[in-house]
């Protein structure tokens, strides 16, 4: 895969893109994300180009968590659909840029996992908010 290749794919992974995906999203995908979970936080731990969103990808997994069992929903269900998409995408080995392939197989999940944080900063800033909240309640 040459640059102007990478270049191509990488500009398709825009508000359009996500926007289109984010629809295919059901509540059942929630479960599909959250059974995964584990193995998300291995990728995104493990890999050199994904290792910078690993503390934001385990508050994203904790906010379907926190989503799904109805503990926190101050939050539109696009943005939660949204996560769900990315957190998926990033275990789909066939994506736009097969992962299998040496160097540049993460750069589209990377570039997915950043515009969805990009797209629901302030969601992400208000759950972030709610569970320092909620832990002070419970100290």
């Amino acid at each position: 895969m040459n640059k102007s290749d990478k270049k191509k794919i990488l500009d398709m992974i825009n508000m359009d893109f996500l926007n289109k995906k984010v629809k295919n999203i059901k509540f059942d995908d929630l479960k599909k994300a959250l059974k995964q979970s584990d193995k998300i936080k291995e990728l995104f731990k493990n890999n050199y180009i994904l290792k910078k969103y690993f503390e934001d990808v385990k508050l994203l997994i904790m906010l379907v968590k926190d989503y799904k069992d109805k503990k926190y929903t101050d939050i539109p269900y696009w943005s939660v659909a949204a996560v769900v998409f990315a957190l998926l995408y990033v275990m789909n080995p066939i994506d736009l840029i097969p992962d299998f392939i040496p160097v540049v197989g993460f750069v589209d999940d990377a570039a997915v996992i950043g515009l969805v944080l990009k797209a629901i900063r302030e969601d992400i800033a208000k759950y972030r908010e709610w569970r320092e909240e909620a832990r002070d309640e419970v100290s």
